[in-house]
């Protein structure tokens, strides 16, 4: 990898969250699948419907940056693996939701963090366009956050994940 300018490291960005998207459209599925709980599993799906087109919009943009580069991202495989463990663990329904909840947080948070990144490296380079497209896939990581959290803690008038998992 060369590192020259802000420019190659974008590029390399934009390669690193193709890798995690693609990995993740994979997976998803899986972890709705675990999943026990209704509201857990919709918003996994719905989430998979969003990364699909988080796919899209990193296309469009190696697309406007002229880029083909193709890494793997070593990080996301390694979320995936660990949320893998919990998909294919027994024991109590609700306590693994709590579990697939965490493992799916982990992953908001890694891709909260690159798009984050990516998204300032577009507007420091010039790339209004791609900084835009950014920044709509960093809102939708940061509600899908969000909607976990909700789901672990509960609303007002239900108890969430977590305190089912304490019964």
């Amino acid at each position: 990898m060369q590192l020259q300018t802000l420019q190659d490291l974008f590029e390399h960005e934009i390669s690193d969250l193709y890798s995690a998207e693609t990995q993740l459209v994979e997976a998803l599925p899986k972890l709705a699948q675990a999943a026990s709980n209704d509201e857990l599993r919709q918003a996994v799906q719905h989430h998979l419907e969003e990364t699909r087109d988080h796919v899209r919009r990193l296309d469009e943009i190696r697309g406007q940056i002229g880029s083909s580069m193709s890494e793997q991202c070593d990080g996301m495989r390694g979320l995936i693996q660990e949320g893998e463990e919990i998909i294919s663990a027994t024991g109590d329904p609700n306590v693994k939701d709590a579990a697939l909840i965490s493992a799916a947080q982990r992953v908001e948070h890694y891709e909260i963090a690159a798009y984050g990144t990516a998204r300032t490296l577009a507007d420091e380079i010039g790339l209004g366009e791609a900084k835009d497209l950014l920044d709509q896939t960093l809102d939708e990581e940061s509600n899908a956050d969000k909607l976990l959290t909700k789901i672990a803690t509960g609303g007002m008038f239900k108890a969430g994940v977590n305190q089912q998992a304490q019964s």
